[in-house]
C-alpha cells in the first residue's frame, strides 16, 4: 500500500471534549521515508458529553482506556470499553466513541504515520476493530506516562527514545496476548480483572452481582475463578479488601467509626464493627490514631 501524506486541514485533530490533557507531538506530516513514525499522542480525561464520530482519520490509532467506562463503534460493531481496553483503528475504519457521563474515561492514545503502521501494531496482537481487555495494566500505563513526559522534551534524541518506548510498549502488549492463549490464560486473565476491580473499586462495590457487571462476568463464573486462582469466595476477598482501607482510613486519620463505615459502603456501623473485627481480631476503634 503506497504512503499517503495526512491531510490535518480537513478535520479536527484533538477532541475539544477533555480536560487534564497531556499531549506531545513528534512528526504530524512525516516524509515518505517514514515507514511507521510515531506522530503524536497524549493522555486526555473525558468530559461527561466526550463523544467523538469520525469516517475517516489521518493515523492509524492505538487506545487505551486506564479508567471509567464507555462505548466505541468500530466499522459496524459496538465494543463496551473499561479499565484496560486497548484496541486499534486504521485511517479509514468508522470510529465513534462515547464516555458514561456517570464514569468519564481516562484514556491513552498513540497516532502512527506510514505504510507499515498497521504491521507495525499487527505484531503486537492488535487487530483494527477488535478490542483487547488486559487483566494487570498498571505497567501499561506506565509506559504511556513515560511516552508523554519524553515526547514533550525537545531534546535530539527525543523521537528515538520515543521509538524505544513504542517497541517497550508493543511488546509488553505481545507478551499479554500470549499468556491468554496459554492453557487457562483466559481464566486467569479473567481472574486478574475481577482482583484489580475489586482492589481498585472496593469502596462502591458491595454485592457479588456488582463484582460480577463490573467485571462483565456472570456470578456463578466469579465464584468459579475465585476459587480455583484465590481460594476464597469474591465477596471474602471484597469484604477483606473493605477493612483493610478501613484500617488505613481509622490509623491515619484518627476518624470516627461510622466515618469509616460509610467511606467503605457500610451504613450500619455496628454491622461494620463485626465484619472488622471477624477480618482484623480487634474493634475498628482500637485503629483509631490518638491525637
Amino acid at each position: 500500500m503506497p504512503y499517503v501524506t495526512p491531510k490535518l486541514e480537513s478535520q479536527n485533530l484533538l477532541s475539544k471534549q477533555v480536560s487534564g490533557s497531556r499531549y506531545f507531538f513528534l512528526n504530524l506530516v512525516p516524509g515518505r521515508g517514514k515507514k511507521n513514525a510515531l506522530a503524536l499522542g497524549g493522555r486526555e480525561h473525558c468530559n461527561p458529553d466526550y463523544a467523538i464520530n469520525r469516517e475517516v482519520y489521518a493515523y492509524h490509532v492505538l487506545e487505551y482506556v486506564a479508567a471509567g467506562e464507555g462505548t466505541a463503534v468500530l466499522g459496524r460493531e459496538l465494543h463496551q470499553l473499561a479499565p484496560g481496553s486497548v484496541f486499534t483503528y486504521s485511517p479509514t475504519m468508522h470510529c465513534e466513541m462515547r464516555t458514561k457521563p456517570e464514569r468519564p474515561m481516562v484514556k491513552y492514545f498513540l497516532c502512527f504515520a506510514g505504510g507499515s503502521a498497521a504491521k507495525l501494531l499487527a505484531r503486537a496482537a492488535l487487530v483494527p476493530g477488535q478490542v483487547r481487555r488486559l487483566s494487570v495494566h498498571g505497567e501499561i500505563r506506565n509506559v504511556f506516562e513515560d511516552l508523554i513526559r519524553e515526547g514533550q522534551h525537545a531534546g535530539t534524541h527525543t523521537r528515538e527514545i520515543c521509538g524505544l518506548l513504542v517497541a517497550l510498549l508493543l511488546l509488553k502488549l505481545a507478551s499479554t496476548a500470549e499468556e491468554t492463549r496459554s492453557a487457562g490464560g483466559l481464566a486467569r486473565e479473567n481472574f486478574l480483572r475481577c482482583k484489580a476491580l475489586i482492589d481498585a473499586q472496593a469502596e462502591r462495590l458491595v454485592t457479588l452481582e456488582d463484582i460480577a457487571e463490573a467485571a462483565g462476568l456472570d456470578t456463578s463464573s466469579v465464584c468459579r475463578l475465585f476459587r480455583r486462582f484465590q481460594g476464597t469466595s469474591p465477596y471474602q476477598y471484597l469484604l477483606r479488601r473493605k477493612m483493610n482501607l478501613a484500617a488505613e482510613y481509622l490509623v491515619e486519620t484518627g476518624g470516627l467509626v461510622k466515618e469509616a463505615a460509610l467511606r467503605v459502603g457500610f451504613a450500619d456501623p455496628y454491622h461494620f464493627s463485626r465484619c472488622f473485627k471477624a477480618v482484623h481480631g480487634v474493634p475498628p476503634r482500637s485503629m483509631q490514631k490518638h491525637r
